[in-house]
């Protein structure tokens, strides 16, 4: 089970964010894959692109063709009594969304194990060619009709965060394919900092985050993050997306020594 992502003050470092956490690891099934995510809340500050800018996880190489995207993120709270069917439903719908709208790469989605303090029950990882696309599709009719007849009257509140971010530019990568997608454990971060954390707590919490995720690049299938669009309206300023290939490399990740001192001096509750 995944541990939040935060951690009390320490002495020497003074934590500048809040996040909290969701993971899942399963066999693909006819509506999509599951997984689990994380996040984080409090208030936003500004922080340049340079330290948190688009990524995909990997150190950056002139020879390694890269391409821009958007990622999506939808995270949904389910009715207590939501039956097996009208959950099967409502996942069924939203996955297949790919197949009848331009724009959309690749979906994963899932239901969220564990207690998380926002009550969020199912996650939706969605990727975008490109901004535009994301504004198409919230303002097309099939995914009103969709969220009208197959998840509206089964959830209540629905949060949405969007980030740009690139990858390689190489079809399995792109859109997410191959045996590695099939299975696996998707581990999300959402972060928001204090009003009162300083820019240069920010950006080095933000640049040893992304030391973290290179450190374990073996481990890792694929991770993007960057800042969140229209950040200065959100809840959130920044995110990321790691996926593992199993949840025993997830494991090791989270228990590591690394993680436990980045979480303990840059990230608290």
């Amino acid at each position: 089970m995944l541990m939040p992502f935060l951690a009390q003050t320490s002495q020497t470092t003074r934590p500048v964010a809040s996040c909290f956490g969701l993971n899942r690891c399963h066999p693909a099934r006819n509506f999509g894959r599951y997984c689990r995510w994380w996040g984080a809340r409090s208030k936003a500050i500004h922080s340049p692109r340079s330290i948190f800018g688009p990524t995909n996880g990997a150190p950056s190489s002139d020879i390694v063709k890269k391409r821009k995207i958007v990622e999506h993120i939808i995270l949904l709270r389910a009715k207590p009594n939501i039956s097996d069917a009208e959950e099967k439903d409502m996942l069924d719908y939203l996955y297949t969304s790919q197949y009848q709208m331009r724009g959309i790469l690749t979906v994963s989605l899932g239901r969220i194990e564990g207690p998380n303090s926002e009550s969020f029950t199912h996650a939706v990882f969605m990727r975008f060619q490109q901004k535009e696309d994301i504004a198409k599709f919230q303002s097309s009719s099939y995914y009103s009709k969709v969220l009208d007849e197959h998840v509206k009257p089964v959830s209540y509140g629905l949060v949405s965060v969007d980030f740009e971010s690139e990858v390689e530019d190489d079809i399995i990568p792109l859109f997410r394919r191959g045996e590695d997608f099939n299975y696996g454990v998707e581990f999300m971060l959402l972060i928001s900092f204090l009003e009162t954390a300083s820019r240069e707590s920010v950006e080095d919490a933000l640049a040893h985050l992304q030391k973290l995720i290179i450190h374990y690049s073996s481990f890792i299938v694929q991770a993007t993050s960057g800042c969140c669009l229209d950040h200065m309206d959100s809840l959130y300023s920044h995110a990321s997306v790691i996926r593992f290939p199993s949840i025993d490399d997830f494991k090791l990740f989270k228990e590591s020594t690394e993680y436990k001192d980045v979480r303990l001096l840059h990230f608290h509750r």
